[in-house]
This record gives C-alpha cells, sequence and structure tokens, in this order.
C-alpha cells in the first residue's frame, strides 16, 4: 500500500480484474456487445440513444460525415482492441442492460466481495466504483451477480465521462472533489500498476490487487500485490 497511512473514510474499487473476473468481460460480456453492434444500431438509429452514439463516435473519429455503417466498423475496431472510448462504452452498456434483462448475462464478482462491501458498509467507510466502463454498465453488473443485487452496498460509482481516463491523476482529483473529503482518506485497489500510479500521483492511498485466476499472473508491477480484499483496510480504521 502506498500513500500515508490515514485512516480510510472511503474505498474505491475497480471492477475488472479487481472485483470481478478478467475473462469474464474479455470472453463473456465484450463477445456479447460486440456480436449485436450493427443491429443495435439498425434499431436504434432514429432514437435519442442511436443519435446520441452516432454523434459521439463522429465526434471522437472528427468525421462528422461518417454514416451508420462506418460508426459500426469504427465501433467493432474499438472492441476489438478494448479501446477506452467512452461512445463503445455508451452502447456496450445500453446491449449489455438488453442480456441482463432477459437473464442471458450476470455480473462476475468474487465471493469476498459482497462481504468486503457488507462490512465497510458496517463500519461507517464509503464504497464507490470507478471502471471505465459506463456508470449504467457497472450498476447492472452489481445489480445482476449469482450473490443478489449488490447495489445497496455501494454508494455510488464513477467512469470516463464523469471523472475522466484511469491513467490520469486529474481523473482522481476529480472524485476526490465529488465525495468532498481529503485524498489522503481514500483508498483505490485495482490490477493496474498505472491506474495506482495517477491515483497515488494524486495524493490518495492504494492498493493493489491481483486475482489468483487473473492470466497475467500474481504480480503488479512495481506494487506488492494481494489476492483478495479481505483485510483490505484493517489496518486504516474509520477516520
Amino acid at each position: 500500500m502506498s500513500g500515508a497511512a490515514h485512516a480510510a473514510r472511503a474505498v474505491v474499487l475497480d471492477i475488472e480484474g479487481t472485483t470481478g473476473s478478467l475473462s469474464h468481460v474479455h470472453r463473456v460480456l465484450f463477445p456479447y456487445a460486440r456480436s449485436r453492434l450493427a443491429n443495435w444500431m439498425r434499431d436504434h438509429e432514429e432514437s435519442d440513444a442511436g443519435h446520441a452514439v452516432l454523434a459521439s463516435v463522429r465526434e471522437a473519429t472528427g468525421t462528422p460525415q461518417l454514416a451508420t455503417d462506418q460508426v459500426v466498423a469504427v465501433l467493432q475496431e474499438w472492441s476489438d482492441h478494448d479501446v477506452k472510448a467512452a461512445p463503445l462504452k455508451t452502447i456496450q452498456a445500453l446491449i449489455w442492460a438488453d442480456g441482463y434483462r432477459t437473464g442471458e448475462l450476470t455480473g462476475h464478482v468474487y465471493p469476498d466481495v459482497p462481504v468486503a462491501l457488507a462490512r465497510w458498509k458496517t463500519s461507517g467507510i464509503a464504497r464507490y466504483i470507478y471502471s471505465s466502463g459506463a456508470v449504467a454498465a457497472q450498476r447492472d453488473w452489481f445489480a445482476h451477480t449469482a450473490f443478489g443485487d449488490l447495489t445497496p452496498l455501494l454508494d455510488g460509482y464513477f467512469d470516463l465521462t464523469t471523472a475522466g481516463g484511469k491513467r490520469d491523476p486529474a481523473s482522481y482529483r476529480a472524485i476526490e472533489n465529488a465525495l468532498g473529503m481529503s485524498a489522503d482518506r481514500i483508498i483505490f485497489a485495482s490490477d493496474i500498476g498505472e491506474e495506482l500510479d495517477a491515483a497515488a500521483t494524486a495524493g490518495w492511498q492504494t492498493v493493489a490487487v491481483r486475482r489468483d485466476d487473473d492470466p497475467r499472473g500474481p504480480a503488479v508491477p512495481g506494487y506488492r500485490s494481494r489476492n483478495s480484499l479481505d483485510g483490505l483496510l484493517s489496518s486504516h480504521p474509520v477516520g
């Protein structure tokens, strides 16, 4: 853990690779959305959501003349390369919402996650999620788990549009301002070293998490890693 050992008032958690399985995202969620991108755009092209996706892709690419099929091709390319682009995250969330609603999809969380969230809630520690996935997708993930609806255990969510990129220290300062607490009272847990670096630069405390089933191995380069959320805040009582 980096940062001064001040008493924690909030914990901010990454999803992919930290609270949920990396493989679930890449083997289940991404392919599910990619295979439905063209049909979704065809069915929703005239809706407000469809117009918003078209406009945001055209703006992001700097090509306002892009036709719908060209927008779909851009989204598919972004999906293939896991580009952290807000328009892609928006449409993925909309497609996944249908899958959660029909029961085709569930959000994967490790067994220690609901236990930790409940313990922190009882202790008065605020609990937030920060992911590149859209806030709507984050809510759906935690609302449809094998452990039931976990959203009552969470206080809020941040994404690319509400905070910014996860490797930019300014994003963590934006979250800090939104939470209304000092940086050294916030702990960020992630499986990505560059994200932890950005949070530490912003003055946050950091915890590296690397799950036992992670194909990248047990270590987060540059950090001492843990394989669960168990005891994550044991040395940081509520302030």
